[in-house]
């Protein structure tokens, strides 16, 4: 900061386009999908799965399939498909990009490596054929998100995930 700048308010954050909502979508349907399986099969014996629970900000997720453990690399296999009514998810973060309040509705389906230990990278392909999100995303100010028949196509390489969404091409990094 310069002399000059001094008692200059900050500039203000930038305003959330269409690719930075995208991203923000994005970003809170993987991580909802991500504590939906830390909380229904994380730490369960591997094979067949069938969970439900009431999703942290109402609805309910259902998730089904197939997990399978390899303890020597430090990874789990799945071949899940996860079944979202209402699933309602929200995190405040420090970072605008990274806030959001959302309600998903439709089947998703996942599947790849989950690493568990750092001797393994996680990469999936996660896909919908119409998933409905709606809420918020971003902050500073909040901005409205609908998407009532989202097809989603990404794959996810270590912490990188990118693809199409909504018919449109976005990516973020976890």
């Amino acid at each position: 900061m310069s002399c000059s700048d001094a008692g200059r308010a900050p500039d203000p954050p930038k305003a959330c386009d269409a690719q930075c909502r995208d991203q923000v979508a994005l970003r809170a349907l993987r991580e909802s999908l991500k504590l939906i399986y830390n909380l229904t099969l994380q730490g369960k014996p591997v094979g067949k799965q069938d969970q439900t629970i009431p999703c942290p900000k109402g609805g309910r997720a259902r998730v089904f399939g197939e997990a399978t453990a390899n303890a020597t690399q430090g990874s789990t296999f799945v071949s899940l498909t996860y079944v979202l009514e209402g699933c309602g998810y929200d995190v405040k973060n420090t970072k605008p990009e990274e806030t959001y309040s959302l309600k998903a509705s439709g089947a998703i389906t996942q599947n790849g490596t989950i690493a568990v230990q750092p001797t393994a990278t996680t990469a999936l392909v996660i896909k919908s054929d119409a998933v409905a999100i709606e809420g918020t995303v971003y902050d500073s100010p909040p901005v409205d998100y609908r998407e009532p028949t989202c097809k989603v196509d990404v794959t996810q390489d270590g912490n990188r995930l990118a693809g199409d969404m909504c018919g449109r091409r976005t990516g973020v990094d976890l």
